[in-house]
């Protein structure tokens, strides 16, 4: 089952830039060091972007952000980049990069959707982080986060919730939703955000990593009680739910992404495209 999560998909594929993921470090904690060194967030450093700078959040594809980096700094992605300097990007791209340069070493990888509890105390922000196969378990890791700066390991994270389990709990009346999503002083929030996230995660475990900010198809709350339930199973290793999610997400045209999305941005662009 973990074969499919070894090979790129047509977005963590890095292309022809491919080369520079050949000498990043097989150790994780220092892979997501050189992951910060490359990629800054538009919000989380402290740091005002604007124009096409803060367009560069848009791009869907290791290729596009191996391509943005190496416009500025033609070296090895392991040198020193001056923080503002480096690729604009949101947490999906940390995790995104991370799944690749894992990939590309024949680790199985995928990027998970959900929300950390950990980046505050009375908020839990929708979140992406990567998750890999150590030879023995699936394990989380957060390569946005300075591993200094919290009480636990980012290589190993103990409190991502995905989206599924988000949904579940929220369904079992567990949590308050409107404590769930983008910021304390947005409206991106609640029980119809965490719905949407769970269709984003099966996309993206499918194969489909798409920015968070992308929306196409519709899920019911009934569709996403069917779907969490196969969601959690599958992270239990039950390959049977894994299967029946595989197909659900490929024949059903309310779920499945064919083509376009509705791309709703911080960057201020707010229309369909193709993908």
């Amino acid at each position: 089952m973990q074969q499919r999560y070894r090979e790129q998909t047509r977005f963590s594929d890095p292309g022809r830039f491919a080369a520079l993921l050949d000498d990043l470090p097989a150790d994780v904690p220092e892979l997501m060091t050189v992951m910060r060194n490359v990629l800054v967030h538009y919000q989380a450093a402290g740091l005002t972007f604007t124009g096409p700078r803060l367009a560069e959040i848009d791009s869907r594809r290791v290729e596009r952000l191996l391509e943005l980096d190496q416009s500025r700094f033609p070296v090895p992605l392991a040198e020193p980049r001056p923080e503002p300097d480096r690729v604009v990007v949101c947490c999906r791209d940390f995790a995104l990069l991370t799944v690749a340069a894992l990939r590309h070493r024949g680790v199985p990888a995928r990027v998970r959707v959900g929300f950390a509890a950990y980046l505050a105390e009375d908020w839990n922000y929708d979140h992406a982080v990567a998750e890999y196969w150590n030879g023995t378990r699936w394990v989380l890791a957060d390569a946005q986060l300075d591993p200094w700066r919290y009480p636990f390991d980012t290589a190993d994270l103990p409190q991502f919730l995905t989206a599924a389990q988000a949904w579940d709990a929220h369904r079992r009346g567990l949590i308050d939703a409107d404590t769930y999503g983008v910021s304390p002083d947005q409206p991106f929030r609640g029980h119809q955000f965490l719905l949407d996230q769970v269709l984003l995660e099966v996309a993206h475990r499918r194969g489909d990593e798409v920015l968070l900010w992308d929306q196409w198809g519709a899920i019911t709350d009934r569709v996403a009680d069917e779907l969490t339930r196969l969601l959690l199973a599958a992270d239990r290793g039950d390959a049977t739910a894994e299967r029946a999610l595989a197909e659900r997400y490929a024949t059903d045209p309310d779920l499945r992404l064919d083509g376009r999305v509705h791309c709703m941005s911080p960057s201020g662009f707010d229309g369909w495209v193709a993908v």
